[in-house]
């Protein structure tokens, strides 16, 4: 596994690399792509660090696996290529976001623009084999993912979470209330936003007001 993550965040996790559950993980890592299709690309593992330093991160979306089929996955959670069919969760979000700031809906899923802007796309699981949902799950990224929200809840203020659906809402003990944002709502998956759990969140809007009042700044949704 390439170890090539920004330098903002091989220093705040130095740490964690040394540890032995992440000399576990990544020999499965290299193992895994050694043998079988994996999603994303080597390079793109850790993308959402690498668009998103430490010290510019303002906001965190935390989502559970990488996309698995081909070419859909980037290293961003919710985000696809350029040129990739939206994946119906971020059909969703981008409805939201037409609801909710009036923004139109983009030709592109590739959300490395909101990267680019502070905004930590982060899976809990960071690799997954083609075709096989969650099959990269419980070796050891869910541990190193941990680590990284404690790390920015310590060591950073002002800091939005958006927790959607039940398995990020569990990282919220991660986090410190009293030092952070926390919004939270249902998952943007059909099943959810379809029983009304979803839609009308207005959590674009609100993660907007709360970063003009905090730190005089706002995402280009």
């Amino acid at each position: 596994m390439n170890l090539m993550i920004h330098a903002t965040w091989r220093e705040k996790l130095s740490e964690e690399f040394q540890k032995p559950y992440f000399e576990k993980l990544t020999k499965f890592v290299k193992q895994e792509y050694g043998k079988n299709i994996c999603y994303p690309k080597e390079k793109d593992i850790f993308a959402a660090f690498d668009h998103s330093p430490f010290d510019e991160t303002k906001v965190v979306i935390i989502g559970q696996d990488p996309y698995h089929g081909q070419g859909q996955a980037n290293g961003l959670c919710f985000s696809v290529s350029d040129g990739i069919a939206h994946p119906p969760s971020l059909v969703n979000i981008f409805k939201e976001i037409e609801t909710d700031l009036g923004v139109t809906y983009p030709k592109s899923g590739n959300l490395e623009r909101w990267a680019e802007q502070g905004v930590l796309l982060l899976n809990a699981t960071l690799t997954v084999r083609a075709h096989e949902a969650g099959s990269h799950q419980n070796m050891g990224w869910e541990q190193f993912t941990d680590a990284v929200i404690r790390k920015l809840s310590d060591e950073k203020n002002h800091l939005i979470f958006l927790l959607w659906g039940g398995f990020a809402k569990k990282k919220a003990r991660l986090i410190d209330h009293s030092k952070h944002h926390i919004l939270t709502s249902g998952h943007p998956s059909p099943l959810s936003a379809n029983r009304g759990y979803w839609f009308g969140n207005e959590h674009f809007r609100q993660t907007n007001d709360i970063l003009r009042r905090t730190v005089n700044y706002s995402i280009n949704w």
